[in-house]
């Protein structure tokens, strides 16, 4: 499928090109959507019963690994049929495994009614792309939210499928988006999930593990490109503070940002009436505010550009 690596090039700097121009328009079919029912249904008929925890191994490794076959073979045949066609299909998938369009305008749905004064608009947004409880948030707290969201899924949703989509083409990134989905579905420690979705969410933490401190280090190279950014201290508080946070993974983006901003994330969440108390990253060397917002996106931006500049010069450089 990919017989050359000047084609993985090809393939990776198209996809990010379509998803910065067009991100994940309604209108174009999605693989997580499809992902998301496979996985909603399953759930329904296998969470129950004594055999919950390996059901939901079986499902943790059966879907990733039926994604990854189905578009291999999909992909084949349509190289098969036409080298363009072929290319371009693949293009359009690893594009939707991507959303630094998406990831982008979420976080500026907050910001812009946040620096309104319009918090109710704010706590709306906010709630389209957390999962904790946002009724009553005042403005630092739907700060913070959008903080962790947007410095967390900088690994989630652009380094870790890119990452993939560079080793193993459309294939392998669809299946690691499919592990991802899954997390996002089953992998909590409620009551409901906490054995059905053990294997899902082991299987993401492995995933992630190398590429979530890849985009630690490309979070602070690509902040030399930036004013006020707090570049030594933010080294410290990543290695005091990643390890506190209960994922082995999202506590290293989260602390980067934590400490390049001078602000303090984790604290108190409320998921479904439920309170969790999560550790503080960073320090209140300054109050969180809409604009720490904005330079997070610059944060998350400044990764994926210095994450594909290192692909690049590896690429020159073995050729």
């Amino acid at each position: 499928m990919q017989p050359f690596a000047e084609q993985t090039v090809l393939l990776i700097l198209m996809s990010v090109m379509l998803d910065l121009i067009i991100g994940d328009p309604k209108w174009l079919p999605h693989p997580v959507i499809l992902f998301g029912k496979i996985i909603r249904t399953t759930e329904k008929a296998w969470n129950k019963g004594s055999t919950k925890k390996l059901k939901g191994i079986i499902l943790a490794a059966f879907l990733p690994f039926s994604v990854f076959i189905i578009s291999l073979f999909l992909l084949k045949l349509l190289y098969a049929i036409s080298y363009l066609l072929g290319t371009a299909i693949e293009i359009y998938l690893i594009s939707t495994t991507i959303a630094i369009k998406g990831l982008r305008d979420a976080a500026m749905e907050v910001y812009h009614p946040l620096k309104s004064g319009d918090l109710s608009e704010a706590r709306k947004k906010l709630g389209f792309i957390v999962g904790r409880d946002t009724d009553g948030l005042l403005s630092p707290e739907i700060v913070r939210g959008t903080v962790e969201t947007v410095a967390e899924n900088t690994v989630d949703a652009i380094i870790s499928p890119l990452f993939f989509a560079i080793i193993g083409g459309a294939p392998l990134a669809l299946a690691y988006r499919a592990v991802n989905t899954l997390d996002s579905m089953v992998g909590y420690k409620n009551e409901r999930f906490k054995d059905f979705g053990f294997g899902s969410a082991r299987l993401d933490d492995l995933m992630n593990l190398l590429p979530a401190r890849i985009c630690t280090v490309c979070m602070w190279l690509g902040s030399y490109f930036m004013k006020e950014m707090r570049r030594k201290y933010a080294i410290s508080i990543t290695r005091r503070d990643a390890s506190k946070h209960p994922s082995p993974n999202s506590g290293w983006p989260e602390s980067m940002a934590a400490g390049l901003l001078g602000v303090q994330l984790g604290g108190v969440n409320i998921y479904g009436k439920i309170v969790s108390e999560r550790a503080r990253l960073g320090d209140p060397l300054e109050p969180l505010s809409f604009i720490h917002i904005k330079k997070t996106i610059l944060i998350m931006n400044g990764a994926w550009i210095l994450f594909l500049t290192g692909y690049l010069i590896l690429f020159g450089l073995g050729r």
